[in-house]
């Protein structure tokens, strides 16, 4: 058979089992070796066959670890992720390469010293022989070091500066390595060190690998320890840290916010308030914005993150006032109500000049408060003791008051002067406006570990919060007028795709998502952006949107997307299983600090096998097949399983409880306790990567973007096919089939 002989003849090698990788194994000064590891027999019998190949004595004194820049040891643990085609070598143990190190770091040569402590900082990063390391008190070693030497080589510094710099770079290099895999608690170490990292901020601002480690290992410590903070907070000043703001290195800027962030995050409720009155006084806001939001550089994820953190910590300080109801027999709470009425309508006169009895005052205040749209007309503090936004709408109405004077005075009279029942009660609006915003901008909620989604407006202004509100009331003002709506439209819902009660609410929240979604760099560019969106434009654009829902309803256009819905759902499969094949960079997360460590996943293009690795930083494009180590069979997966169903999701620790981390995660559960962990690093690339998965599975994919796109391209392919039926009027029903004819006598054969 010639195919049996074409098989026969073929240099095709059959696969080997499952348990057999080829390897080539390096040991220096000798050719590699290629050999066959059976996965099943013990790693301590395979090192003793490849030491006596090269006849080396005491095996149990030698390891294997991967030849890539990594250099990560083989252990039982991680021996699995070993591929056909690797190169691993042959070297020392991690217990004897630590013993050495250890000793070869308090060598007495300056040079010896400095050689010993990079590969100390290379080889920390591998979790085996950190351990290692660790278990000789090596991080007690290290502190040492920093705490002391630095006395130690004082008068060696002038003379051997760069020699220095770099022992002391490595050292902290080594320490940040270490201390990340979580082995050793941050609770154990001396004021003494923390004072000697918090002095290399102010003292080696011009080495920037120095600074950039020390500020690590401050942000750290405050995340990691509660003790540790007060320490920290004790020893480094917000004005210590505001000059490294003002340079031109982006990633001393990031870990210069990301100290301040832990410090805001960590304070107790009552320093919060406290601290960011030091922030302002100290101009953090106006430096941030003309150091780096304008600044002539790209702003980078990690930079992005950090301001969205500060954003976020922010506003979360209006969240005591947000919940804090106002107490009826208290006031100076009352005064206020008094002022926003006396700034309204006795403006010239005295706030002490009252005339007449009680009574009449009684019913003047009754009639004001009714004009300013208070529900309750004889005591409006009552309108203020429901919580969100409690408080907080009473001092944003203040500020509207007081500092945009004019226009407060202008929607109060000119509402209150108003006849028709269409009045916009600016007590009430205020109220339910800014319950609305603290919902937009999530007052309250912790910050996300991976959003970047910070918005450049609220850093041009020290009261951005208020002043938002000053432009919103407004806008809601114009809504209210261009919709004619009435006191009552505040508990009705009106025409399909508003969603819920307060329909004019919804109109106003729609205006300012739609605007925030922009970016504008500015207030004032945020406040022109509102103008271009008035609630004609918005019935437009929702119009637009909902043609496919209601313009294309007839019994034929349903069947015609009955007919062409399964081709559209195979060219979103394909489009999906197209971006897989492309791969998608993931960021790696723990709950001690955010790190810039990725890692690729991406699907080969037979869609059989998913690979992956790590990757050292973010990569420009895509990354090739054969540079991720790591290979899963699609065959092998079991199920994808999302949010806090994922086994990273049930672990104890911070990002648990984070809940937009919750819905951008997702796991791939292969063999019997298997899995590949992710978190998205946004939404539309969690749909991507969850539909694709489910379609290698031949399971439906459900999410929310793939509902979307469906709508969309069923709408684009039925206008198409529509083109040549424009102004023709389409039945409900199809024609009626003729009656057949009495003879087919018209009927004849060409032949």
């Amino acid at each position: 058979c010639p195919v049996v002989l074409a098989l026969k003849n073929s240099n095709v090698a059959m696969p080997p089992p499952a348990d057999i990788v080829k390897v080539a194994i390096e040991w220096p000064g000798a050719f590699p070796k290629l050999m066959e590891i059976d996965q099943k027999k013990p790693l301590s019998s395979i090192i003793k066959e490849v030491c006596d190949g090269w006849s080396l004595a005491n095996h149990d004194q030698f390891a294997l670890q991967h030849a890539d820049s990594s250099n990560f040891y083989i252990t039982e643990k991680n021996r699995n992720e070993i591929k056909n085609g690797a190169i691993l070598r042959l070297t020392t143990s991690p217990a004897q390469n630590a013993q050495q190190l250890h000793e070869r770091i308090q060598s007495s040569s300056m040079d010896a010293k400095l050689e010993a402590l990079k590969d100390l900082a290379n080889y920390s990063r591998d979790v085996t022989f950190a351990q290692e390391f660790i278990n000789l008190d090596g991080i007690s070693l290290l502190t040492q070091m920093v705490e002391s030497g630095t006395e130690r080589y004082q008068k060696l510094q002038k003379i051997m500066k760069p020699c220095f710099g770099d022992m002391l770079s490595f050292t902290l290099t080594a320490f940040v390595e270490l201390m990340d895999h979580g082995i050793v608690s941050w609770d154990t170490f001396s004021v003494a060190f923390i004072k000697k990292i918090a002095s290399y901020v102010n003292k080696f601002a011009s080495d920037i690998s120095i600074l950039q480690r020390s500020l690590a290992i401050l942000e750290s410590m405050v995340l990691n320890s509660h003790d540790l903070y007060q320490k920290v907070a004790q020893e480094i000043t917000i004005g210590q840290l505001i000059p490294h703001l003002q340079g031109t290195d982006q990633e001393i800027q990031t870990y210069t916010i990301a100290v301040i962030n832990a410090l805001f995050l960590k304070a107790p409720d009552d320093k919060r308030q406290e601290m960011a009155n030091i922030l302002a006084q100290k101009q953090l806001r106006s430096i941030i914005l003309t150091h780096v939001i304008r600044a002539q550089r790209a702003i980078n994820n990690e930079m992005a993150h950090q301001l969205y953190v500060l954003q976020v910590l922010t506003f979360n300080l209006l969240e005591d006032r947000m919940m804090t109801k106002m107490d009826p027999q208290d006031q100076a709470q009352r005064d206020i109500i008094f002022e926003l009425r006396r700034i309204a309508f006795d403006a010239e006169s005295e706030p002490n000049n009252s005339s007449g009895s009680m009574e009449k005052r009684k019913s003047m205040y009754t009639r004001d408060y009714k004009k300013l749209g208070f529900i309750n007309h004889v005591n409006p503090a009552m309108d203020f003791t429901q919580t969100p936004p409690g408080m907080l709408a009473l001092d944003n109405m203040l500020y509207f008051a007081k500092h945009h004077q004019d226009a407060y005075i202008r929607i109060v009279l000119e509402n209150s002067s108003r006849e028709d029942k269409h009045e916009c009660p600016f007590g009430r609006s205020s109220i339910e406006l800014t319950k609305m915003l603290c919902e937009i901008l999530k007052v309250g909620e912790l910050p996300s570990e991976t959003c970047n989604d910070f918005h450049p407006m609220f850093f041009t202004h020290d009261r951005s919060f208020e002043e938002f509100f000053c432009i919103c009331i407004q806008l809601l003002n114009k809504t209210w007028k261009e919709m004619r709506a009435t006191s009552e439209d505040f508990n009705k819902a009106r025409g399909k795709g508003w969603g819920g009660n307060n329909w004019v609410m919804q109109v106003v929240k729609e205006q300012i998502m739609r605007s925030l979604t922009t970016k504008p760099s500015s207030l004032d560019q945020f406040k022109s952006k509102l103008q271009n969106l008035s609630y004609t434009e918005i019935l437009k654009i929702r119009q637009s949107e909902r043609m496919n829902q209601e313009d294309f309803q007839s019994r034929p256009i349903l069947e015609l997307k009955e007919k062409i819905q399964p081709e559209i759902l195979e060219l979103i499969k394909q489009q999906r299983l197209n971006r897989l094949v492309e791969g998608t960079c993931f960021r790696k997360l723990n709950s001690r600090r955010r790190q810039d460590k990725f890692w690729y996943c991406r699907l080969s293009p037979n869609h059989k096998v998913l690979h992956y690795g790590d990757l050292e930083e973010s990569p420009q494009g895509e990354v090739p097949h054969d540079s991720l180590q790591d290979k899963l069979p699609v065959a092998d997966i079991k199920a994808v399983v999302t949010g806090k169903d994922c086994p990273h999701m049930k672990e104890k620790g911070a990002l648990k409880q984070n809940k937009e981390v919750l819905e951008l995660a997702f796991s791939i559960l292969y063999d019997s306790s298997g899995q590949l962990n992710f978190i998205a690093p946004d939404k539309h690339e969690y749909c991507v990567w969850t539909d694709g998965l489910n379609a290698l599975l031949g399971k439906d994919m459900l999410s929310d973007l793939t509902r979307n796109d469906l709508d969309t391209l069923l709408s684009m392919e039925i206008k198409l096919r529509l083109l040549d039926l424009e102004n023709i009027q389409i039945p409900d029903a199809p024609p009626p089939i003729p009656k057949e004819p009495s003879n087919y006598d018209f009927v004849y054969d060409c032949n």
